[in-house]
């Protein structure tokens, strides 16, 4: 994830970094000016048709459907930001939780080596859920000497290690009823946090809505020669590449942030993350 002064109008201007949406639709934006002069050019060159045509105003169609496909793009970026947030939001969960739990066992735990045990293991739940989102492959010995099959499911193998040895603590009676109870919520959570973060990883946009805004934006953008040539001439070749730079670049950014879970440039830091929660459990434990 990029950190950045949002304050910086500079830099945001003139600064283009390796996920810019810009360096991404260069080859498209060249294709669309080369097509933009070459229809200018058969209209005003080789037809020497004039503002009196009737494709002339093919740019009120270009009016109204301008409109539509602002709301469109809004919704679309509108739903994509909602479900980077929402990752975020089970992430920092998932940080609370784990704090939480491990300050509730410092207290009722006694034993060195029953601490040392969940010092290893809660932490080892949130990288290995990192790993596990991000589709990373490891080996066996996954986190820190925690053995696991990586043909099942990995945070569930985690999650069942901790309520195994939070059930046999309870049986040497190291931990009351009481307590267990109490711990059970934060268990409980890890679980319910991973489910809400598959969610939004396994379930994209429905292939039907983002193919029609992808095909919408491209013949909207091709048919716009047709009516700007007569009112710009040769000035709709920067301005038609304009819109289709700002259009096509809404989508992408909402392509990139629909899955926050991964290694864009915009994706959430899942990692460093993690490696915060490991810091805060063997401060606290």
């Amino acid at each position: 994830m990029i950190q950045y002064n949002p304050k910086d109008w500079i830099t945001f201007i003139f600064r283009f970094h390796k996920s810019d949406t810009f360096r991404k639709l260069i080859p498209m934006m060249i294709f669309i000016g080369l097509y933009t002069y070459g229809v200018g050019y058969l209209e005003l060159e080789y037809w020497n048709l004039s503002e009196k045509n009737h494709l002339s105003n093919i740019t009120v169609m270009h009016s109204m459907l301008g409109f539509v496909i602002s709301l469109l793009l809004v919704f679309r970026t509108n739903t994509a930001y909602d479900r980077w947030w929402e990752g975020r939001k089970l992430w920092g969960s998932l940080v609370n939780n784990s704090r939480n739990l491990a300050m509730k066992l410092s207290v009722i735990l006694k034993e060195e080596h029953d601490r040392a045990y969940f010092r290893k293991l809660i932490p080892g739940y949130a990288s290995i859920f990192s790993k596990h989102l991000t589709d990373i492959e490891t080996s066996l010995q996954l986190y820190e000497g925690i053995d696991l099959d990586n043909h099942k499911h990995r945070p569930n193998q985690v999650a069942k290690m901790m309520y195994q040895k939070i059930t046999d603590l309870h049986e040497q009676h190291k931990i009351s009823g009481d307590q267990l109870i109490t711990i059970n919520a934060e268990l409980q959570s890890f679980t319910d946090i991973c489910g809400a973060c598959e969610r939004i990883k396994n379930t994209p946009i429905p292939y039907s809505y983002s193919a029609f805004i992808k095909k919408f934006i491209f013949f909207y953008v091709m048919t716009l020669p047709f009516g700007y040539v007569f009112s710009l001439g040769y000035y709709a070749v920067p301005v038609v590449i304009f819109i289709f730079y700002v259009l096509a670049s809404l989508e992408l950014i909402a392509e990139e942030i629909e899955d926050p879970f991964g290694f864009d440039a915009n994706d959430l830091p899942i990692e460093k993350i993690s490696a915060n929660i490991k810091k805060h459990v063997e401060e606290i434990l």
